[in-house]
């Protein structure tokens, strides 16, 4: 079992992507704010952050640097980061967000659940 985190400010993509790990007996948590990221990050210590381009007042790259600066400031432990990209042209931001992968959506179920698991390095349900 594997903690995640969705951040998305759209209830529909919270609600779907938290449906993608339903069978999978994973605790998905979800935000849907950006700033409160690093917190729920540092609350629960998830295995996984599953990031949206845009979380409210603040986007998904900028999110994810947030967690990589207090991660190197020794205030977070490093947890793997899946962005998932509005179009394609917003991998430029994605690499320079130093997040650990990058999806496209509209996001397959199926896609979304072989990625989490590679990334936290657990088996597919």
């Amino acid at each position: 079992m594997a903690t995640i985190l969705v951040a998305a400010d759209a209830s529909y993509l919270r609600d779907q992507l938290a449906f993608a790990f339903a069978g999978a007996d994973d605790a998905v948590l979800t935000v849907d704010d950006g700033a409160a990221v690093r917190a729920a990050v540092a609350e629960h210590g998830p295995d996984l952050v599953v990031l949206d381009m845009q979380i409210g007042n603040m986007g998904g790259p900028a999110v994810a640097l947030d967690l990589r600066l207090e991660e190197g400031a020794g205030r977070l432990p490093r947890v793997p980061i899946l962005l998932l990209l509005d179009r394609f042209a917003d991998n430029f931001l994605g690499r320079r967000s130093d997040v650990d992968a990058m999806l496209l959506k509209p996001v397959d179920a199926g896609v979304l659940r072989r990625e989490a698991r590679r990334m936290i390095g657990t088996p597919v349900h």
